[in-house]
């Protein structure tokens, strides 16, 4: 039987998870990796990715995640992500409605400054969609 350990994901916005947990896979810039507990001390940043988490009941949730750092230990995990979003909380025709009118603002940016967040956005969005697709 596994044990359980302390995970804690956040956001800028908030603190979406604090609990004990079974494994947590996490979307690391140089491939995706699993925590347990006992984990040996270990920092990587992370890519814009799904991040799975199985409760102590043994059910998966999904975030999305996008940019950050996760902190593994024996004293447990935290992942500090720039964005998080339950899976489930996305709907893929919000999602293609914001790529669509992202798309408009990049094509409308009178401004390099404009261009330049227009485009970061639409990247963005478009790192939801692929880590969506993918999962």
């Amino acid at each position: 039987m596994a044990e359980v350990f302390q995970f804690e994901l956040v956001s800028p916005e908030r603190l979406l998870i604090s609990e004990e947990v079974l494994e947590v896979v996490v979307p690391g810039v140089e491939g995706e990796f699993g925590v347990l507990k006992g984990h040996s001390p270990f920092m990587s940043t992370i890519k814009p990715g799904i991040l799975k988490v199985q409760s102590d009941a043994g059910t998966w949730q999904e975030y999305f995640v996008r940019g950050g750092f996760a902190d593994a230990g024996p004293g447990g995990l935290t992942v500090l992500a720039e964005q998080a979003v339950l899976v489930a909380d996305i709907k893929p025709d919000d999602l293609a409605q914001q790529i669509k009118n992202a798309e408009e603002d990049v094509a409308d940016a009178k401004t390099d400054d404009a261009r330049q967040k227009a485009e970061l956005q639409l990247s963005q969005l478009k790192a939801v969609a692929e880590a969506l697709n993918a999962a």
